[in-house]
């Protein structure tokens, strides 16, 4: 069986998936574009265990006409013949023009998808969409349990449904976690411990309530309070820093910028604490990283990961992201010396190792095995014209 796993940009954890995944059975990946606009991330290099094609080396296939992104992507797909196609939801338009492939040549198709209900505001319109273009579809890979529940609310029949999409290299964090505590702490950290956030300096992040909270922490801890150090980049930096001067937190808030792959453990090494405040998030990966790097976690209850790997008082807590006060209270409990943080952050660890790379390449091999021996998808007028207008939008 060859199946093609099909992304718009390889990131590292990209790259980690299909490489635990091509232990198991015969995977091509496809690189739709060799360039992202969300991230600020280097090429990924690697990909040496599985063979990887890219659709547009040279940019980003949002910059090209609709008709030469079908057109490309089609070639590609013509050529390699894959046994069933995998690919990430419903949305980009080379998620569309793959699936219409798939329709024309009658190959199975294992939706990956990491939307919950409650991700967005949902419009009944926008759901009939979703409900046809799901159908396109013979099994689900998904990230846990809300988006589990979301696809089968689209039409996709339980047992169709495997679980393991959302999973960086643990391996990777947990190694380089303790080389770095091994080795002097580099003078770039805070010279005492810190809270870590990692993010895009974008609204649903919700770094202003962090910052909020951090600074009703501060008066509660007093002298001996953490610090915050804040990874990221975006437009709201601006704002995010003249809100850190208003709160008169500039000492002790931290803002060094965007952090490439290999320089993320020193960071998350010498932290005491992971928070992740966003107002809503499919999934949220960088508290598997914080998790595999050992660390206890404050997380948002509106985050998808949440329900599976936050276990209150065990792991660290789960908080309302629009109350500001709780999460002041949970900062101060989380670096009070009564908190056993050592012992959350080995549970951490424990938890995460239940979703790994091969996890992942598990619930790949199973889908794709119960796609392949699904009936051919049936489509019809509607959803051939469904997604000719999706794709000329």
């Amino acid at each position: 069986m060859l199946i093609a796993v099909c992304f718009d940009y390889f990131g590292p954890y990209h790259v980690a998936r299909l490489a635990a995944a091509a232990q198991r059975m015969n995977v091509v990946g496809i690189e739709v574009s060799a360039n992202t606009w969300e991230y600020a991330w280097d090429p990924v290099e690697g990909g040496e265990a599985f063979r990887r094609i890219v659709v547009v080396p040279e940019g980003n296939i949002r910059a090209l006409p609709k008709d030469e992104q079908r057109r490309r992507v089609w070639q590609v797909m013509d050529a390699l013949g894959p046994d069933v196609v995998a690919v990430h939801g419903w949305y980009e338009m080379y998620a569309l023009i793959v699936l219409a492939w798939a329709a024309d040549k009658q190959v199975p198709v294992v939706m990956m998808s990491d939307s919950a209900a409650t991700d967005f505001r949902r419009s009944a319109p926008k759901e009939w969409i979703k409900r046809r273009l799901v159908r396109l579809a013979q099994t689900g890979l998904v990230g846990g349990t809300v988006h589990a529940a979301y696809i089968i609310e689209l039409g996709m029949a339980e047992s169709c449904v495997f679980k393991g999409y959302d999973v960086v290299d643990n391996a990777y964090f947990t190694r380089m976690a303790g080389l770095r505590q091994s080795t002097k702490r580099p003078d770039r950290l805070p010279g005492r411990n810190y809270f870590l956030a990692s993010n895009r300096f974008i609204p649903k992040k919700n770094l202003q309530r962090l910052l909020e909270a951090f600074a009703a922490y501060s008066r509660l801890a007093g002298p001996q309070g953490w610090e915050l150090v804040l990874l990221g980049d975006g437009d709201l930096r601006p704002e995010l820093e003249q809100q850190r001067i208003r709160l008169g937190l500039n000492s002790v808030v931290h803002m060094p910028g965007f952090m490439q792959y290999g320089d993320l453990p020193d960071y998350y090494a010498w932290a005491g604490a992971f928070v992740h405040a966003s107002t809503t998030e499919q999934w949220g990966l960088v508290v598997n990283e914080a998790m595999a790097s050992g660390l206890p976690v404050l997380v948002s209850e509106r985050c998808g990961c949440a329900p599976d790997i936050i276990e209150n008082g065990c792991n660290g807590f789960t908080f309302d992201p629009y109350d500001v006060g709780a999460l002041a209270n949970l900062m101060l409990k989380m670096s009070s010396d009564d908190c056993d943080r050592a012992a959350m952050g080995r549970a951490s660890r424990e938890i995460i190792s239940r979703w790994s790379p091969d996890t992942f390449a598990e619930g790949l091999v199973q889908a794709a095995e119960a796609a392949l021996s699904s009936a051919r998808p049936q489509t019809g007028w509607m959803e051939k014209a469904l997604l000719w207008a999706l794709s000329c939008r």
